[in-house]
């Protein structure tokens, strides 16, 4: 199947073969015929995989008809509700390549930046929005965002939202809107609460999935580093100075540990950024431009922020730390290897995080491959014994000073024996 056979509208066909579009992605073959039919639809596809362009391309096909002429009065046809800034960007730029040549306006909206040049925006009318949950109901509330002639309802990252608490946020954006709406939700997993969700407020929905979880891209080499906790670090700058490895997403589970391994890179003169949710809007993108650009060769980051990142030409992803969610890694290793490039997935595992590391091997239905060599193994524990710990004497002396008896003593040396610090 090629876009051509879609049959969508010659000025969308064009965008695509600008964007040197052909073949259309597995979940975009099974999604756009769903959507263009104006079914709901619940689609599950992992990162990389395509899905915002599988509902952006058959929205633009179906709003150039609604909207038409420039000259029509602007109402909110579609929104995309999104859980991070970054994937608000992310699905406002698809939509604006894909509807260059047609009159369709978009906005995206978040929070954390000055709300004035978006209420301006607003006034003057737009078609499509995309927004995260908070900004949103924040500007519903001051009169600004009228969702009345709302056509097509776009829940992206729906698994995302849940993690982050953005749920019932979402049920109240969903209230707001129009019953004969044509909804979409996209999650790269099910849980139940989204299943849940899909069963109340979507009208007899196409299922679609494709790439489930537990598969790992085929071209991405994955790496194993048993390493001590406190010398991951070090193995981190190692692997970067003596692999010349550059353009590398590094994943941390804390934004505090983040912020430890970008200084302990650029204190050892490798240029390094971070991202993460306590980084504003502005700094966000300047480090995620700054990395595009290639003006940093590392970038840092925790999950949720990553979320947004979209890179063709990623060579590199390294877990820092394991995942405790064994999807997690999935979507992590994810970022690499794509549009037919090559990629290399390399994780460090502590002691204490072997249990995640088995639970995404049994996920992934592989091991992964262990390197040995390198100069942070584990510490020596073969043939040691347990640190045996020395009796409480304070106890010993207090008897000897009172006078007990040598039976006593006996009695409380025994009972002390007992006892390790």
């Amino acid at each position: 199947m090629t876009f051509k056979d879609l049959n969508l509208l010659r000025n969308i066909e064009q965008a695509l073969l600008d964007e040197g579009y052909e073949l259309p992605t597995p979940i975009q073959q099974q999604a756009i015929p769903v959507i263009l039919e104006e079914n709901d639809l619940v689609g599950c596809a992992q990162t990389g995989t395509g899905k915002t362009a599988a509902f952006a391309i058959p929205i633009l096909n179906s709003l150039h008809h609604i909207v038409g002429s420039a000259k029509k009065v602007k109402y909110i046809r579609t929104l995309v509700i999104t859980p991070t800034r970054e994937l608000a960007l992310q699905v406002g730029e698809s939509f604006d390549t894909y509807g260059k040549y047609t009159n369709i306006r978009q906005l995206t909206i978040f929070g954390g930046v000055n709300q004035t040049p978006q209420v301006d925006q607003l006034k003057k009318g737009v078609d499509v929005l995309i927004a995260t949950p908070g900004r949103l109901l924040d500007l519903h509330k001051q009169g600004f965002i009228n969702l009345d002639h709302l056509h097509h309802l776009v829940l992206d990252e729906a698994d995302l939202m849940l993690d982050m608490g953005f749920i019932n946020d979402v049920k109240k954006i969903i209230k707001l809107t129009p019953d004969n709406r044509q909804t979409l939700l996209f999650s790269a997993t099910m849980p139940i609460a989204i299943r849940e969700l899909a069963d109340t407020f979507l009208t007899n929905p196409k299922y679609v999935s494709v790439a489930p979880v537990s598969s790992t891209a085929e071209k991405v080499k994955q790496q194993l580093y048993n390493v001590d906790k406190a010398d991951k670090r070090k193995l981190l700058y190692h692997l970067i100075r003596n692999e010349n490895l550059s353009n590398v997403l590094v994943f941390t589970r804390t934004k505090h540990g983040a912020d430890n391994v970008v200084k302990a890179l650029k204190k050892n003169g490798v240029e390094a950024g971070v991202i993460h949710g306590d980084k504003s809007q502005s700094a966000r993108q300047r480090m995620l431009d700054a990395f595009k650009n290639k003006e940093i060769s590392v970038l840092v980051a925790t999950d949720i922020a990553a979320r947004g990142i979209d890179i063709e030409s990623l060579p590199y992803v390294i877990n820092f730390d394991l995942p405790n969610i064994p999807e997690t890694y999935v979507h992590r290793i994810g970022r690499t290897g794509r549009a037919g490039n090559e990629g290399l997935a390399i994780s460090f595992c502590s002691k204490d995080e072997l249990p995640y590391l088995k639970d995404i091997e049994k996920l992934i239905r592989m091991k992964i491959k262990v390197i040995d060599g390198h100069p942070y193994p584990y510490a020596e524990t073969a043939g040691e014994k347990p640190e045996q710990q020395k009796p409480d004497l304070r106890n010993k002396k207090t008897n000897q000073r009172s006078g007990k008896s040598k039976s006593r003593k006996s009695d409380a040396s025994k009972k002390n024996k007992k006892r390790w610090y």
